[in-house]
This record gives structure tokens, sequence and C-alpha cells, in this order.
């Protein structure tokens, strides 16, 4: 018995699930978002188009202002923290010292903790030893909430980009190092000159996650110092949660709509002019 089949129309098919739910779970939800950011709303059943108006009221929050700059800091200063600190310990645990898969190990484990379990823990930890030297608390102090954070976020963050950087440092032929220590070059020489240039994809991977996940913090914000003291230490992404939810009436959900748009058209335009700088150099070795 013959069996025929149309191996022709077998790929559609094969992608249709995959893509029904890419659109029912990504597409659709972002388009409906960004429409619901031009409208004055209290659930999706109720909406009225407003135009403009929720993204002239976000120039007016003085809320969003701080929380946009803050987060500019925060996340360009913990990027450059994590990468030197992750970048100097994988530099370290590829010398061949005894015992630094345990070390790997024990960096690694604080990324497989949830930011929220990870907020009240260092807020604990935190707190105490800001007590007993007879500093603010982090709920009292800006500068002590953004240093907590810092932090925390460099705690949960260094073992993840270590690996990755272990990993670039791995495939940096032995031979080219051999040869320039040949040629009379120091450590320092091998260092900037072989070893950074050669782990450049490393670099660009782990400035993009750094530099995007500074921006996206939130649960650690959340539970670490909810935003005071008078939402002072407030990022971004809490901000918009505290716009959407935090406050009264329903304009404030379309603005925190519109908040939320302009989150997203700030990172993906930070990470692409960060790909662009970084990727320019792997093409350039």
């Amino acid at each position: 018995m013959k069996v025929y089949t149309n191996f022709g129309i077998l790929p559609p098919i094969f992608v249709l699930p995959t893509f029904a739910a890419f659109v029912i779970g990504f597409l659709w939800p972002f388009i409906w978002g960004i429409y619901l950011s031009f409208c004055k709303f209290t659930t999706v059943n109720d909406v009225t188009f407003v135009g403009f108006s929720n993204y002239s009221k976000i120039l007016l929050d003085n809320t969003f202002s701080h929380s946009f700059w803050l987060t500019v800091v925060f996340a360009f200063v913990s990027s450059i923290l994590i990468n030197v600190l992750a970048f100097s310990i994988a530099l370290v645990l590829t010398k061949g010292y005894r015992g630094t898969n345990a070390f790997r190990t024990v960096f690694f484990m604080p990324n497989l903790i949830g930011g929220i379990v990870l907020g009240y823990i260092w807020q604990t930890l935190l707190n105490g030893l800001l007590s007993k030297w007879g500093q603010p608390l982090l709920s009292l102090s800006a500068r002590n909430g953004f240093i907590g954070m810092l932090i925390l976020l460099m705690w949960q963050q260094i073992g993840y980009m270590m690996i990755i950087y272990i990993a670039g440092l791995n495939n940096v032929s032995p031979d080219l190092v051999e040869a320039a220590q040949i040629d009379g070059a120091t450590n320092r020489q091998i260092l900037f000159k072989i070893k950074i240039p050669m782990i450049m994809p490393s670099v660009t991977i782990c400035t993009f996650l750094t530099l995007t996940n500074g921006f996206k913090m939130f649960d650690q914000n959340l539970s670490l110092t909810g935003g005071d003291p008078g939402k002072q230490s407030q990022l971004l992404a809490l901000n918009i949660y505290d716009t959407f939810y935090a406050r009264s009436g329903a304009q404030w959900k379309g603005i925190g709509q519109a908040k939320a748009v302009v989150f997203f058209l700030l990172v993906v335009a930070i990470a692409l002019i960060q790909l662009r700088a970084t990727s320019s150099k792997e093409v350039q070795q």
C-alpha cells in the first residue's frame, strides 16, 4: 500500500502551534498594551481613547522623572561593577588553582534564588549592620537604599556573568598567550591586548544582560526598600507598578500603561546602542 504525503505543507503545520502561542501570548498583549497607553480605563471592558493625554501627564509626574534618572544611574553603575568583578573572579578561577569548581558553584548559587527572597534576606542583613553602626535603615535613607540595591544585584548577578567570562577565557588559545610571553609581553599586555579583545563576544552578552537587568529590576526593589523613603529609592519598574496599582482613579492606569511603553522604548534603545558599540569591537578583532 502506498502512502502519499504532501511534504510541502508539513513545515507550516509544525510551526503553526508555536506561531499561535507567540501571537496569543506576546504579540496581541503587546499591541493591546500600546493601545491602552492612549486610553483612560479601569478594566479592559471600560476603555476611553484619550490620545496623547497620558504621555503628556508623565512629564508632570515628578516621581517618574526621579525614578527615570535614578534607574539610568543604577543600571550603568551596577553594570560596570558587576562586569568588572565578574571578569576579575573569572580571571582568577581560570588560573588552575585547586578548588575552583567549588568556588564557581558558590558564586553562581545566588542567581538561583528569587529576587523577592533575596530582597528580604538582604533587608534583614543590611538593616542589622546599619543599626549596629548607628546609620539610617534602608527605608529611611535613599542613599543607603541605593547602595543596598547595588549590593544585592551584584551579589545575585556576578556568578552568572562569571560563568560566561570563564567560558570566554577558556576559549582563548594558549598558543597565542605563549607566543606573546615568548615575545616578552607582560601580564598586563597579555590581558588588555589578547585576552580582553578575544572575549569581546562574552563582554557583549554580559553587558547587555547586566544593563537590561539593572533597568528592569523590580522585585528586589520592592522587597528591599519598597521605594522608601518617600519614593526616593523607587526605580522605574516599581514606579510604573505604583502608578498602575497604588494610585486611585481611572486616569492613573492609562498613565501607568504609558509609562510602561516609555520604559520599554528606553530599554530597547539603550540595549541596541550597547549591542552596536560592543559588537563593533568584535568585528575589529
